[in-house]
């Protein structure tokens, strides 16, 4: 009995941190499949021959990845996704890779160019002016925020003008195929209600992004491994 009662507590305290983890997501699976979708789709692109150029990857301090935009999801043209967005951590935006804030991206007229097909959208923001605007409030892309166009080829020469100047480079997947795409007009904000459905509890997208307010949820391990792996640095200084 004596025995018993020993590995029943060893088992109870190796299935803590475990239990933790489940219960920080709260209950919504539809949130943590969309956490889950973002990895997978950030994954996918990584891994691509004629993918991100590693430079731009590399000089990135947030990714945003909106996952299955379907046609379903847009009225009079216009968009609307939720997905989430990751940076790197601390006020310099210089540590690992931090927990994922839920996103909303809105607005803009894109419908002539996703057809019926599910569309993935992939968003890097390049400087700590973009990210700390995206941070705190909504931003509209090309007005409160300069964005671009996203360069592709692994060793592509990204060192455009555009560019350069672009607070936000973005890129969409759609039908097997990876590409630059203009989202000027459209919106990208913090969603909230998605982030209290993850973490079970009010947070603001900088405490989660920036100051370590909360682990990575397990959802969320495969987006965060994959940046980690390929651009475990910001080299932008």
């Amino acid at each position: 009995m004596k025995k018993l009662c020993s590995v029943l507590i060893a088992l109870a305290f190796a299935l803590a941190p475990i239990a933790g983890a489940a219960a920080q997501e709260g209950n919504d699976t539809r949130s943590s499949d969309r956490l889950r979708m973002c990895g997978e789709v950030m994954n996918d692109i990584v891994n691509m021959p004629d993918s991100i150029p590693q430079k731009i990857l590399d000089h990135a301090v947030c990714v945003a990845v909106i996952p299955s935009v379907m046609k379903a999801a847009f009225m009079g043209g216009g968009l609307y996704g939720r997905g989430a967005m990751t940076c790197r951590s601390g006020e310099d935006f210089q540590g690992p890779w931090g927990a994922p804030t839920m996103m909303a991206l809105e607005g803009g007229s894109f419908g002539f160019q996703l057809g019926g097909q599910a569309t993935d959208f992939v968003l890097l923001v390049m400087n700590t002016r973009g990210a700390s605007s995206i941070l705190n409030s909504k931003v509209k892309l090309g007005a409160d925020a300069s964005a671009a166009a996203g360069p592709k080829g692994r060793d592509a020469e990204a060192d455009t003008d555009v560019t350069l100047r672009a607070e936000v480079l973005t890129y969409s997947r759609a039908r097997g195929l990876f590409a630059g795409i203009s989202l000027e007009g459209s919106t990208l904000r913090p969603d909230n209600d998605g982030n209290k459905k993850i973490y079970g509890k009010e947070l603001d997208a900088k405490d989660i992004a920036l100051h370590n307010a909360v682990p990575v949820p397990p959802s969320a391990k495969l987006l965060i491994d994959t940046l980690t792996h390929h651009s475990p640095k910001n080299l932008s200084k």
